[in-house]
């Protein structure tokens, strides 16, 4: 069978969807992503597509199809089990000249979805005329390779930056977007909190450069890191500033944007996991959890509490019954605790210290926050480490 390929451009053009089910909750996201007005025939919904009609993004008739359905749709997906119903639907978009997609019996439909790979701005449709296990085979090894750099096509113009969130250690919690932006990248500006095996993967000719080691103090670093970004970007380059954590908790990639876009530079923020809530998590420890903990809280403790530079309202912390989780806080911790404890936060408070959470060299250490600091001191625990305060601490053992 010779198949033409065609992309269609279907926003604000009307999709008429019958079914209610799996297949039409699986097609959903890609239809809504083409702007389409997307109706929906079916007597039942998924949760997941009556979640989209809650938000108002398609509209549902919760009823059984009818021939007039079709009417004024440029494009008809079936997504019903029985082949009866499918041939009702197929016949009338026939009739009307309208194409169908038949999720049962293919070859009874008049077009096909292909099999997808979406790679930032880049989508490849693979289909071979009726194979379909064939087709997927071959879309996940081109999705493999643009995911590896193997198939990048570089236009040439202004290059940009991208501010990347790592995540907490693991570098396999780096977000899939995050992955393929590093393989893309010319140069890497990175920091001391990055994971060591994501940059082992960098092709031999990308340039890294190791924030932590640019020789100047706290500002005047920021400014330098700055300042290459610009540089490298105004350059044409492929610009990735890789960060622990994610980019805009306590990561100062504000200040980095900000310096890009005086520049003219454009800058992307990919956010990453956030060691303020997986490194709890990897340790036990919901920040959050019903019934215990409504809220959490994070905050700063580079400085310590009673120093001018601190933003922290220790005594309204002390005041909340949520949970608190302390980032950069091990060497202030003593008087942290102090000052909670001064400001009414009950001694037996249960708390907890993970340090490096997500790595191989997590530990965890659990305490009352009246006991916490010698605790830890005690145990040796060194940064980078998460302290938590709460009673979600001991919710699961």
């Amino acid at each position: 069978m010779n198949l033409y390929p065609l992309a269609l451009r279907l926003e604000g053009r009307r999709v008429l969807v019958v079914g209610g089910g799996a297949v039409a909750t699986r097609r959903m996201a890609a239809l809504l992503a083409t702007g389409a007005r997307v109706d929906v025939v079916s007597p039942v919904l998924t949760p997941a597509l009556r979640a989209y009609v809650d938000a108002g993004r398609l509209t549902w008739h919760e009823r059984r199809f009818e021939p007039a359905d079709v009417d004024g749709a440029w494009l008809v997906q079936v997504a019903v089990d029985d082949p009866g119903a499918a041939a009702q639907v197929s016949i009338a978009a026939e009739e009307r000249r309208v194409f169908c997609v038949r999720a049962d019996d293919r070859d009874a439909a008049t077009a096909w979805t292909p099999a997808v790979t979406r790679q930032g701005q880049i989508t490849v449709a693979v289909t071979d005329g009726g194979d379909r296990r064939n087709a997927m085979a071959l879309r996940d090894l081109i999705a493999a390779a643009l995911e590896n750099n193997e198939l990048t096509v570089r236009a040439a113009g202004p290059g940009q930056v991208f501010l990347v969130g790592s995540g907490p250690g693991d570098p396999e919690l780096i977000t899939v977007k995050g992955r393929r932006l590093l393989n893309r990248a010319d140069v890497v500006v990175t920091d001391r909190l990055v994971p060591g095996m994501l940059l082992d993967e960098l092709r031999p000719e990308v340039e890294l450069v190791d924030a932590a080691k640019i020789p100047y103090g706290p500002s005047a670093a920021q400014e330098e890191i700055n300042r290459i970004l610009v540089d490298r970007a105004l350059a044409g380059k492929f610009v990735v500033r890789l960060k622990g954590g994610d980019p805009f908790v306590f990561g100062r990639g504000g200040e980095e944007a900000l310096a890009c876009a005086k520049a003219g530079v454009p800058v992307t923020v990919v956010p990453g996991v956030t060691s303020s809530i997986a490194a709890p998590a990897l340790a036990g420890i919901p920040v959050t959890h019903r019934g215990v903990a409504h809220e959490f809280t994070v905050v700063s403790g580079h400085v310590p509490p009673e120093s001018d530079q601190s933003l922290v309202d220790w005594a309204a912390l002390a005041r909340l019954r949520g949970t608190l989780v302390v980032l950069m806080g091990l060497k202030n911790l003593p008087k942290i605790a102090q000052r909670l404890l001064a400001e009414g936060r009950a001694a037996d408070t249960p708390a907890a210290v993970v340090q490096e959470g997500s790595t191989t060299s997590q530990r965890v250490l659990r305490s009352t926050l009246g006991e916490v600091a010698a605790a830890t001191a005690a145990a040796g625990l060194r940064p980078p480490a998460v302290v938590v305060i709460g009673d979600v601490v001991p919710v699961l053992g």
